[in-house]
């Protein structure tokens, strides 16, 4: 009997889809992308890129910027009424006016 796997990308395969008109090479404005603290970004994953990636269960959700950490940013999202820092790549991130 096998055993089942339980990775984060697990169930994901429609969540962590690009459209048909994204695919293709990546924007260079998104990883030069800079973000001071305090700036709303909402948490749009770039499939093609795993490195710096958060767990789907936060894809779509909108966050302020703590801090920078290295080539990652410390974002303070709210999960279910609680506060939780998760630290993504500019590439994941996208931000709101």
């Amino acid at each position: 009997m096998s055993i089942r796997k339980y990775g984060s990308r697990r169930k994901s395969r429609s969540k962590l889809r690009k459209n048909i008109r994204d695919r293709g090479k990546i924007s260079i404005t998104r990883y030069l992308q800079e973000f001071k603290s305090g700036d709303k970004v909402l948490l749009d994953a770039e499939p093609a890129i795993q490195k710096g990636m958060y767990h789907p269960r936060y894809h779509s959700l909108a966050g302020i910027i703590i801090n920078k950490r290295g080539n990652a940013y410390e974002v303070k999202i709210n999960d279910n009424g609680k506060d939780k820092n998760i630290f993504v790549r500019s590439v994941h991130l996208r931000g709101i006016k």
